[in-house]
Order: structure tokens, then sequence, then C-alpha cells
């Protein structure tokens, strides 16, 4: 049951890293930039991490972030037909940031929960 549960939430990390790439270079009207997606993941990655480490182990809370990251790196730079996903901009810059350090901080908080080993 625990592994199903964490099949899960990596191929829910995958979609939303996925989904939030793909969607940063969105604009209002053709010019003004909205990374709405940073937002998302600002939310949504230190939730995995956080439902992986109570639902799972503490231990398997990094398997989220880990994946995303990776996600994010590896769709953003060889994407599909070997294109460039990743903008090369302060959005790239702000989703990366959005994702990772509130979803580190939340797996140092589900990593120091005492007398779980």
């Amino acid at each position: 049951m625990r592994r199903g549960l964490l099949v899960l939430l990596l191929v829910d990390t995958v979609l939303l890293a996925t989904l939030e790439l793909f969607f940063l270079p969105l604009r209002v009207d053709g010019t003004v930039p909205v990374p709405f997606t940073v937002l998302v993941a600002i939310f949504t990655t230190p939730l995995l991490v956080l439902q992986a480490g109570r639902l799972v182990h503490p231990k398997a809370a990094f398997a989220p972030l880990a994946l995303w990251v990776l996600t994010v790196v590896v769709l953003g730079l060889t994407g599909p037909g070997g294109d460039l996903v990743l903008i090369q901009d302060w959005r790239a810059l702000l989703l990366i940031a959005g994702g990772a350090l509130p979803a580190a901080l939340a797996l140092g908080g589900s990593l120091a929960v005492p007398g779980r080993k």
C-alpha cells in the first residue's frame, strides 16, 4: 500500500513539474508575462514532500523534491524533439527557486520529526 502511494505521489510530481514548465511562458494579452505556475510550484511541491513523509516514510520525503528538480531540468533542457522548453529569463529562475526552496524546507521539517526513525 505504501509503495503504491509513493508511486502515485511521484507520478503527480512529474505531471505537475511538466505542466508548470510548459505553462511558464504564459502571457496576458501577448505582452505581460504571468508566471502563475510558479505559485502552483510554491504550494504543491512542499505538499507532495510532506505527504510522502507522512504517508510513506520520513526518509521517502526526498523523492518528490528530487524528481521534481530532475523533471524540470531534464525536460526543460532536452524537451520534446530536442527543444529548449525552459525559457531563459527570470521566470525560469523563479520556477526553480519557487519549487525547490519551499520543498527543501518541508523536507527538513519532515525529517526532523522527533521520535520517528
